[in-house]
């Protein structure tokens, strides 16, 4: 809130709040020190306000729609230093209007060594700017996984201190004035202005009452011309694969006279795009309706209905290393094993007529406890758990995926064959690349799984870690021969590929087989080898994509795109020979690199006989 007491203890102001921003109304008693008042937040809700000041904070209620709520506020400030110029209004009294501006002039000589490092702590930094009085401005964006909160921050070279001062908190995101006075904040669904300047106090933007008229054809007409244009503006191919594309607008243009709603346009703007045949092309979002969800809160386990109760049949856990793949049921000293009855969850008996997870609707990362036991019925073995439930259980699903694949290849071929998933060519592909090699580097040979890959990079490191070549060996005393690099892996290699791997999943087959580092097991790859990069947005925030830059070979010839990378070895992944967890692909993979490991063994290190050094001199096939 920002608060003015006026004539007659009249309370005027301005509020900012989870539902939205809207003004104040009010009266104060300054006998009491209380204020009564009613705020008018955007949307048309009405929230009546009781309390007293007691010192710097406000403590009463607010109530809205039968809803009481406590508030507790504290002062951050006193009143606005001034009021904030609107739009129409002259400038005010003492302003730098009308005044000649300093000529700036940049000497590009030497410009890069006049640049100094700031002496601030290390982290993720966006939105420089600079204000009226030359100080550096810039926001602070915590790092994926960081409990940090965004920031707005201030370094001033001036400052003796050389110290970053807080401007804003809870909000990486701002615009300052073109005079640079005054900081835009945008926090949300809300915006404050304030000085631009460290503990300034910010007015909020009152968006109520403020209304807009749009003319959806109008809109739809606009939007798909932009699309038209990012397309022809931005693909690879200026001949647009030889496709006539002022005729495509043409023909798909009359078919927009026939949407009625959002969706028919995205259905036309995506069939007008398809017409490029060409991988990458997409089109998704903008303004189209949603659907309501209720989250459902897991377990990591599967359920079966047995003997009139659901039944723990199974608890997906990832290796026993990984503390990331523990799910809510496989936490040290937890009391519950496969086989065990789920009996209630928070008091509440389990419906069996529903499917079991309705029992946790709405639940999704809370603590709840649960009733289980060895019988099916409530009983004396019964007991109560404490459990933190996910919210998704994809990725233990995937870990023990991943893990039961690794034990079939270790027994099928007795410890002597690693296997390691990648599961796209971004972020988590290597991730997962290295922290499954690290630990099967030793394995003579390795099966590579990138089936199901979903792209995202252009693969080459990845290609590199599994390709070092073997530069020597260190004799240890104490311990077997070391091969260098330590990092690498020198024996035959398989890749198990799948239709549903593209993009970069179509590239790392491809630079797999170019560095000849074994055989492609499986099937044809997707055939999306082309790149996008960042394309502007439509009017109502729907992306459509123009494939930029298109993958050719060495030769001077086309390849992979609208095709894929074939196998040498075909294997159909026919879905009646993979019950039972069965994978026909795989078991393929371990016979073809058992049959290699025969033919080609990795390099064994040959120590030679210790050097005779007695007296001076080397011996010359030392040397």
């Amino acid at each position: 809130m920002v608060l003015t007491l006026g004539a007659g203890n009249a309370v005027r102001g301005t509020v900012e709040t989870p539902i939205g921003n809207g003004t104040l109304a009010g009266t104060f008693n300054p006998a009491t020190k209380e204020m009564t008042a009613t705020a008018s937040i955007e949307g048309g809700h009405e929230v009546a306000i009781a309390g007293r000041f007691m010192g710097s904070t406000f403590t009463g209620t607010g109530t809205a729609n039968g809803v009481t709520a406590q508030l507790k506020l504290e002062r951050q400030g006193g009143a606005a230093s001034r009021p904030v110029p609107q739009a129409g209004q002259p400038p005010a009294s003492g302003s730098d209007a009308g005044k000649p501006r300093d000529k700036v002039a940049i000497d590009f000589e030497g410009f890069e060594a006049r640049a100094i490092q700031l002496p601030v702590r290390r982290g993720n930094f966006a939105n420089l700017a600079v204000n009226d009085r030359g100080q550096l401005f810039y926001a602070r964006v915590p790092s994926q996984g960081s409990d940090d909160q965004p920031s707005i921050r201030l370094f001033d070279l001036k400052d003796e201190k050389r110290e970053e001062k807080t401007v804003a908190t809870g909000s990486s995101s701002f615009q300052i004035s073109a005079d640079g006075k005054k900081l835009l904040v945008i926090r949300g669904m809300g915006a404050t202005i304030q000085d631009a300047a460290p503990g300034a106090t910010g007015e909020a933007v009152v968006t109520a009452g403020m209304t807009a008229s749009v003319d959806p054809r109008a809109e739809w007409r606009q939007m798909f011309l932009d699309a038209w244009r990012i397309e022809r503006d931005f693909f690879y191919d200026p001949n647009m694969h030889g496709v006539d594309w002022k005729a495509v607008r043409e023909q798909y243009g009359r078919m927009l006279e026939d949407a009625v709603n959002r969706e028919d346009v995205s259905y036309v703007i995506s069939e007008m795009i398809a017409e490029l045949n060409v991988g990458h092309a997409y089109y998704f979002g903008g303004d189209v309706q949603a659907q309501p969800s209720v989250s459902v809160g897991l377990l990591g386990a599967d359920l079966e209905l047995n003997d009139g109760a659901f039944r723990i049949a199974r608890i997906y856990r990832g290796g026993p290393w990984d503390s990331d793949a523990r799910g809510p049921l496989d936490q040290p000293g937890m009391k519950v094993k496969e086989g065990d009855y789920l009996l209630a969850v928070n008091g509440v008996p389990i419906d069996t007529t529903k499917d079991p997870w309705a029992a946790f609707q709405g639940m999704a990362e809370q603590t709840v406890t649960l009733t289980v036991s060895s019988r099916p019925k409530p009983d004396s073995d019964a007991r109560e758990v404490v459990v933190k439930l996910l919210a998704a259980d994809g990725h233990l699903r995937y870990r023990e995926w991943i893990e039961r694949n690794r034990a079939h290849v270790e027994k099928q071929t007795g410890g002597r064959v690693g296997y390691i998933y990648v599961p796209d060519t971004g972020i988590n592909g290597q991730n997962d690349l290295v922290r499954q090699f690290v630990g099967q580097r030793g394995k003579d040979a390795l099966i590579i799984d990138e089936r199901w890959n979903g792209g995202g990079q252009i693969p080459t490191r990845f290609i590199e870690l599994l390709n070092r070549p073997l530069t020597n060996y260190w004799a240890r005393r104490d311990h077997a021969d070391w091969a260098w690099p330590p990092d690498a892996h020198f024996g035959p290699k398989v890749m198990l590929i799948n239709g549903l791997a593209g993009s970069g999943g179509d590239a790392f087959p491809w630079y797999f087989r170019q560095a000849g580092l074994g055989k492609l097991v499986g099937t044809r790859t997707w055939g999306g080898l082309i790149g996008i990069s960042g394309y502007p947005p439509l009017v109502d925030g729907a992306t459509v994509t123009a494939p930029s830059f298109a993958f050719y070979e060495k030769d001077g010839s086309w390849g992979v795109e609208g095709h894929g990378v074939d196998p040498d070895i075909e294997v159909l992944d026919d879905p009646a020979l993979m019950v039972n967890g069965r994978d026909p692909q795989l078991d393929t993979a371990i016979k073809v690199v058992m049959d290699e490991l025969k033919r080609n063994p990795p390099p064994a290190p040959k120590r030679p006989p210790y050097p005779n050094r007695r007296g001076f001199g080397l011996d010359p096939k030392d040397r």
